[in-house]
This record gives structure tokens, sequence and C-alpha cells, in this order.
């Protein structure tokens, strides 16, 4: 009975995912839905993995993974893209990995786990058919051997029969000439190899094989011999680098916050715009000092005037990263919002949220494991957002709401990255059409509108639907329907092969000499 339900869950797992892998293929070059449909398909994955292995469903952690792997699975549905596909098979093997695991650990072994499962993944399939086929001769080959000659009859005589009733039912002949008349698509020797990638992604998730030897993590508790570490090094360390740290602080919070004259002779552009990338670096070397000399458990972390001393620190480090953000700000108020700009601030609350969880690492004795698991979470929940969300929409508008044309106190409108934001800056500029502007700027701005309106439209009839592509044009529709406007056709702004002050010039957003763009100026006291 039991070699009977393993057979049966094996066929099940068989059948899963040459389904699964022919949906996918039929997703990448037959279905009109094109990714969207992937995500679809992820979540039936799940699904046929939980029913395989009820393992998944009784450990909580693992529910908790697949939980996560349907958000991100919702997330390609709603707008497909790298970072979506990718947390998917994240969480997802991380969920089918953990029934075989006594308990979770640490997230840099599941790190590990998980890249060893997706190599095995490219020669599983191999490894289990190797398998199914090293069977002794007095058993299924055995057996095998004696059924062939009992099929023969059964096989032939069906055959005879299905030739008579195909000649006396046309109905039943039309289907077999159909049948018969299948050949493969002209392009399957280029999809055989894509479809097999998807049968072993799904057998990865519905027959997993967990890496039981890994790294371990350091224990990052207790004294730890480095030459020239001494309590009374690190304690003379903590003074002098608090010393430097509050110097830089005070400058940043006098002269970028507008407290004091900057320096006769130096701007704040020239101040502001140095580079915040260094100063988050310092922070990240300061954490690592942390780390490393003063470890929980150790002779400096008990020493009372060290915490206070790595408390200020910390502290510090964190107004540090705040400065450096602040850098940013009055970069992109010079410049210009960009995707990349917003993913550097998101990145540098990484760092400050990291900050804080080594010096609670250290004031509540918590281990190396701790602190690992809370900032993987951390990064991943940032990621799983983002998933959700078009960063370059959110720079679109931002740079619209704060664009100088229009009374606002940024930068002036950059005509040829809105438009290389493409279907992104849609909604922005259907809503910029609406604004009181110079009639230039309602010119080029409608052409803009116009061209990403037909890119969208053809991306959503053509194997590129989306959710959040479906809703922007449903927007974009109700907007015009709302004001009334009626499409002109105006050709195609290309800024490829022209100069921008030359586009903003034939357009009449700038003068035919532009003076140059005005620098940062002091920020009036509070």
């Amino acid at each position: 009975m039991a070699g009977l339900q393993r057979r049966g869950s094996f066929l099940f797992k068989l059948g899963g995912a040459l389904v699964v892998a022919a949906a996918m293929d039929a997703a990448m070059f037959s279905w009109e839905l094109g990714l969207a449909a992937f995500g679809a398909l992820q979540l039936v994955l799940l699904v046929l993995a939980a029913a395989a292995r009820p393992a998944i469903l009784r450990r909580r952690a693992a529910r908790a993974c697949f939980g996560l792997a349907a958000i991100a699975a919702v997330a390609m549905i709603f707008d497909p893209g790298l970072l979506a596909w990718s947390l998917f098979w994240l969480f997802a093997g991380l969920g089918t990995l953990l029934p075989a695991a006594a308990r979770f650990g640490d997230a840099w072994r599941w790190s590990q786990r998980l890249i060893l499962h997706a190599l095995r993944a490219v020669i599983a399939p191999l490894l289990d058919l190797r398998r199914l086929l090293r069977v002794s001769p007095r058993g299924g080959r055995g057996k095998l051997r004696r059924a062939l000659p009992q099929l023969a009859l059964p096989v032939l005589g069906s055959g005879v029969i299905l030739g008579l009733f195909a000649s006396a039912n046309p109905v039943i002949e039309q289907v077999l000439d159909q049948a018969l008349s299948l050949s493969p698509p002209d392009d399957w020797f280029f999809r055989l190899p894509i479809a097999a990638v998807w049968f072993a992604m799904a057998w990865s998730l519905l027959r997993p094989r967990m890496s039981r030897r890994v790294l371990g993590t350091f224990d990052g508790r207790g004294d730890l011999a480095l030459p020239g570490v001494t309590p009374a090094s690190v304690q003379l360390s903590l003074i002098a680098f608090n010393a430097l740290f509050a110097l830089q602080n005070a400058m940043d919070l006098l002269w970028l916050w507008g407290l004091a004259p900057l320096p006769k002779g130096m701007t704040l552009a020239e101040y502001a715009h140095r580079g915040a990338y260094p100063l988050v670096v310092t922070a990240l070397l300061a954490a690592g000092f942390v780390l490393v000399a003063l470890r929980p458990g150790s002779t400096t972390a008990r020493m009372p005037l060290v915490r206070r001393l790595v408390i200020a620190w910390i502290a510090q480090n964190v107004l540090l990263v705040g400065n450096a953000a602040l850098r940013t700000m009055d970069y992109i108020a010079a410049y210009s919002l960009t995707e990349l700009r917003i993913a550097a601030l998101l990145w540098m609350g990484l760092v400050a949220l990291g900050l804080v969880l080594v010096m609670w690492r250290l004031l509540q004795d918590k281990s190396a494991a701790w602190l690992i698991n809370s900032n993987a979470a951390a990064a991943l929940a940032l990621l799983l957002g983002c998933s959700f969300v078009d960063l370059n929409a959110v720079a679109a508008r931002y740079n619209i709401a704060h664009a100088r044309e229009l009374g606002g106190s940024g930068a002036a409108l950059d005509i040829c990255h809105l438009q290389r934001m493409g279907v992104s800056a849609l909604t922005a500029l259907a809503e910029l059409e609406q604004r009181p502007a110079p009639e230039a700027i309602h010119l080029w701005a409608r052409l803009l509108r116009e061209n990403a309106q037909a890119q969208l439209t053809r991306d959503l009839a053509h194997e590129r639907w989306s959710v959040l592509g479906t809703l922007r044009l449903a927007q974009v529709r109700a907007t015009l329907r709302k004001h009334a406007l009626n499409p002109v056709d105006h050709g195609w702004i290309d800024c490829t092969h022209r100069d921008v002050t030359e586009l903003r010039q034939a357009l009449g957003l700038e003068p035919a000499t532009p003076a140059p763009a005005p620098a940062l100026t002091q920020p009036a006291k509070p």
C-alpha cells in the first residue's frame, strides 16, 4: 500500500510538472496575456506543491513562505517584472525546503541552500529518471517484460476496431485525421529546451532536495583575539570616532540645514553634491567595526563607558546617513528624480535600520543569527513592496509636480527623460495636460502622452498585458473624457538624435541663447 501511494504521488508530481511546463510554454509563445500569465501559473504551481507535499501545510514557517510567494505571484500579474519573478522563486523555494529542516536557523545558511537548490534543479529530473530506471530484474523490469506480451492483443485489437469505426463514422474519422496530421511547430527546436527549463523549475518545488552541508554562521559572541584590538584601544577609538563624526555632522547641520552661512567662495551645490555615497560607506564601516570589536559578551561590550560611546556613535551614524539622504534630495532638487535615486534613498533607509539593529543586538545580547535574519527580513519586505510600485511613475509625477516651469522649486522638465520612461509617465503626462502651463508645455506633454498611450495600447494587445497597464490606460481615458480632449497626431518626439537644449528651444521652453541653470542658493535661515 505504501508503495502504491508513493507511486501515485510520483505520478501526480510528474503530471503536474508537465502541465505547468506546457502552460508556461504556451504563455510564452501562444497566449496573448504574455508574462502576466506566469503569475497565474505560479499560483497553480503553489497549489500543486502544497497538494503533493502535505508537510508544507503542517509547517507554519513553510505556509508563511508560500503565502509570501503567492503575494509575489500576484505582483507578477499586477505588473510583470524580474523582481516579482525572482521573489516568487525565492519564497517558494524556501517554503518547499523548510519541511525537511528541524528549525529555521538563519538567512545565511538558507541563502546557501537556496543557491544549491537552484543549481541542482538543472539536473534533478535526470537524477530522478536514473533512480526510476534503476530497478532490480526481479522487480519492476521483470514485471514490465512479462506485461508487454499481454498488452499486444488489447492494443492491436483496439486499433483495428477504431479503424473500422472511423470508416463508418465521419466524426471519428475527422478527429483521427486531425490527430495524425498534427506536426510540431516550426520553432520546436528553440521551444523544447525552454520547456525543459520550465519543467525543471516546477520539478524543483514538487521534488526538492535540501543540502545538509553548508557553511555555518559566525558566532559573533565573546572575545576575539585580534592584533591591536584591546579594551583600551577600542575605548580610545570610540572617543576619536565620536569626535570626528561630531565634526562632520555639525557641519552638515550648520550648512545643509541653513543654520549658518557657508565659507566664502563655496556654494551649497558644491557642498551638498560632493557625494552622499562615501558617507554611507563610512556608516557601513562603522557597523563593521562594532560587529568585530564589540561582540556581545566580550570584555569591551561589558564596559559601561564603551556601551555609552557605542550608543552615541551609532546615533551619529544614523544622523550621518540622514544627512547623506538630504544631500541626495538636494541633488534631486537640482537635477530631477530618477528610479535609481529613489532606490538610493531606500537603500540609505535600510542602512540606517541596520545600524539601529546592530546597536540593539549589542545592548540586548542578541545572536548573530538574529541580526542576519532581521536585516534579511527588512530587505525582503522592502523588495516585495517595490514589486507593486512603478518607481519610474513615481519619479515622473514628482518631476512634473516640482518642475520649475510650473511654479515648482525643482529642476526644469527633462523632455528626453520623460520620453525614456515610456508608459510609466503616461498618467502624469495626462494630468499635466490639464494643469495651467505654457502652451509649449501642453504641446509636448500631449505629444509624449499620445506616443506612450499608443505604445501601451499595443502592449496590452500583443502579449504584454498586465493589471497595472489596464488600470493605467483606463485612468488616462477617463481623464481625457472628463476634459473632452480630442486626440491629435502630432508625430513622434525623438530625443535620441537631438540635444535637449535644442529640443527645448524648438518647443519654446528656453530662449535661443539659454541662460545657465541657476545653482542652489543658500537656504534662508528658519
